[in-house]
């Protein structure tokens, strides 16, 4: 990653129309990548929305990284069960003409170190197979596997899996 790649890149919280956003680009790329149907945007909307709504800074992040003041990514930490099942990272993505340039392992630095600031024992995340780019900056940053099974969803036969990091 040079750094002349990531000139101009904030990590911002919540602005009017990000949770659109997010959710406009989780549709289609999904979508166009994994044929996931329209329950797939339902879910993300609802599931984000609901999370914006009843946001605690105590317990909860959430940050939009921009470049020049273009939406270049998002991640956020559900803190609602922390204290039983660990702290949930969810709704990162980054847009394909912003991939590679490490915008998504700055993001995950950053839920990282918002867990620990937090104390959260552990942060664990659902994905599933087939997303090698996004696993391999989870596993760089120590996530390792610890669940999956088959499950049809989103319109599609996936492999579900569970990745956990032990603070």
């Amino acid at each position: 990653m040079g750094e002349a790649e990531l000139n101009g890149l904030e990590l911002v919280g919540y602005y009017p129309g990000v949770v659109g956003k997010i959710t406009e680009i989780h549709a289609t790329y999904y979508y166009e990548n994994w044929s996931f149907d329209v329950s797939f945007e339902t879910q993300v909307g609802t599931e984000l929305s609901e999370f914006i709504r009843d946001f605690e800074e105590d317990k909860d992040g959430f940050w939009v990284a921009t470049i020049d003041g273009k939406f270049a990514g998002a991640i956020a930490i559900d803190g609602s069960e922390a204290d039983k099942e660990g702290a949930r990272l969810r709704w990162f993505i980054v847009p394909p003409e912003f991939q590679g340039r490490g915008v998504g392992g700055i993001l995950i630095k950053r839920a990282i170190d918002f867990c620990r600031e937090v104390n959260s024992r552990k942060v664990y995340l659902w994905t599933f197979e087939g997303l090698d780019e996004a696993r391999s900056l989870y596993e760089r940053e120590g996530f390792r596997l610890t669940q999956e099974h088959d499950v049809h969803q989103w319109g599609q036969d996936i492999k579900e899996q569970k990745f956990q990091l032990d603070l």
